[in-house]
């Protein structure tokens, strides 16, 4: 989380007048940037910036792919995600894939390192850092996970699409906590920090998931590869290094290259190579706070020159808090900050685009029941979901291991299961791996989009009235 104020001292008083005052030249050239520029990015920095522009976003994103798979160009629609791209050597294919498996391990690949980088600083000093914080979230989200796997199989057992069980088992945390975050106020800051704790385990436990289940033919070379990759990643950090450009070239051309050749889906190589990130920061918080108020005192000190642009000592003096500013944030968080609006914004629609697509030409009921994936996916999310949270929840205060905040209610409670029972990409992403395409992938879709629809609209109801 980012600190915001200071103690109030006369050092910080001193402090924030320089800041004022230098705030004040500097609002003489911010005037000047005013303009059709400024009209069109300041709103959509103000949209970027709001917790739930990234679920509308989605979820425009995911009704463009409907309408293109039901529309009279859906065929040249899916055959986009065929065309395959990568590199040919010596006449061999070489990390030569679909646009769609480049979708899937390695845009994906992006989004699950930032879920790692976001578990890494939660673990260090968020929610998941207090043990005794994190009992009623972590059993409620082991609850939402066991139980929908229990209903898919009680339904899919011992036929071809038993291994669909994982599907039903993920939250979709940008929908989810868009719902939460529209309704204001309506939602106890105690109810969104269970959510958001909840969702965070939901992940990891997606993460453990597609590693352990989810695999196709293991080798073992390409793995003992990633692993020593990993492991100069993990003795950097230790030895100090904090070069991003270091991380990303071991992470991206060593470790997650080895895993996407090993089998192992390589959106765990994402995960491992964010928790090899760097936590800690160059230069720590009282040395920067220091060198800020230097900094500002010497830009206080240099006269305005009543124009756009600065002088050339001005420019210097921003230059070195610009510097200063980087080495005092973690690359952990450095990477997060950057790449969230990234993953947000551009990757998942763009997943939801490849794979959100349903189309309903020539489908009958009997094609779409012919197995019990739908019923399995959309019972699984539906009812497991808000069954697993609740039962588990109410089992942790009952036995003492855990108490439940006074603002979140029985109803409330309900009302949040519901909301996680919304899987879109994450469920879509985890059928993409069990099922490889064909009528099974497509019940699927449906069982998700039913589910996820009506959990959205009985949680938001559940929540307003509360």
């Amino acid at each position: 989380m980012w600190r915001r104020g200071l103690p109030i001292s006369p050092k910080n008083a001193i402090f924030a007048r320089e800041a004022a005052a230098s705030a004040h030249t500097l609002s003489i050239y911010m005037k000047q940037r005013k303009g059709l520029a400024a009209a069109i990015v300041a709103p959509l920095q103000q949209f970027m910036g709001r917790e739930k522009s990234a679920g509308i976003v989605l979820a425009v994103s995911i009704v463009v792919a409907m309408a293109a798979a039901n529309s009279p160009w859906s065929e040249e629609w899916f055959h986009l995600f065929e065309h395959k791209v990568g590199f040919v050597f010596n006449g061999e294919p070489l990390l030569y894939y679909s646009l769609h498996h480049w979708i899937n391990d390695g845009l994906m690949s992006m989004f699950f390192f930032v879920v790692g980088l976001e578990l890494k600083r939660e673990f260090i000093g968020g929610e998941l850092s207090n043990p005794r914080n994190t009992i009623l979230p972590i059993g409620a989200a082991i609850g939402g996970m066991a139980v929908p796997a229990l209903i898919y199989a009680s339904l899919n057992g011992g036929t071809p699409a038993a291994g669909g069980w994982g599907i039903p088992m993920a939250t979709d945390i940008a929908f989810s906590l868009a719902v939460v975050y529209a309704l204001g106020d309506r939602v106890p800051v105690a109810a969104k920090v269970f959510l958001t704790t909840l969702a965070i385990v939901d992940d990891l436990g997606a993460v453990v998931v597609i590693a352990l289940f989810y695999t196709s033919e293991i080798s073992l070379a390409n793995i003992a590869v990633g692993l020593l990759l990993l492991g100069v990643m993990v003795a950097a950090n230790k030895a100090g290094v904090k070069s991003v450009a270091f991380y990303a070239v071991v992470g991206i051309g060593g470790v997650w290259v080895a895993f996407l050749m090993s089998g192992i889906h390589a959106t765990i190589a994402a995960v491992l190579a964010a928790m090899a990130i760097p936590a800690d920061a160059r230069l720590p918080e009282a040395a920067y706070l220091e060198r800020a108020r230097a900094h500002l005192s010497r830009f206080a000190s240099l006269r305005p020159n009543g124009v756009s642009t600065l002088d050339e000592s001005q420019v210097e003096v921003i230059a070195d808090m610009m510097e200063d500013t980087t080495r005092a944030i973690p690359p952990s968080q450095r990477l997060e900050h950057a790449m969230h609006p990234v993953v947000s914004f551009a990757i998942m629609p763009v997943f939801a685009l490849a794979n959100a697509g349903v189309s309903f030409a020539g489908m009958d009921a009997s094609a779409l029941f012919s197995t019990a994936v739908a019923p399995g996916v959309a019972l699984g999310l539906l009812l497991g979901k808000p069954i697993g949270i609740v039962a588990a929840t109410l089992l942790l205060v009952r036995l003492g291991a855990a108490r439940l905040p006074a603002q979140l209610t029985l109803r409330r409670m309900m009302g949040l299961g519901f909301l996680a029972s919304i899987g879109f990409t994450m469920s879509m992403f985890i059928a993409t791996l069990a099922f490889d395409g064909g009528q099974m992938l497509l019940q699927a879709k449906v069982g998700i989009f039913a589910a996820s629809i009506a959990g959205g609209a009985i949680g938001y109801a559940l929540l307003r009235k509360a």
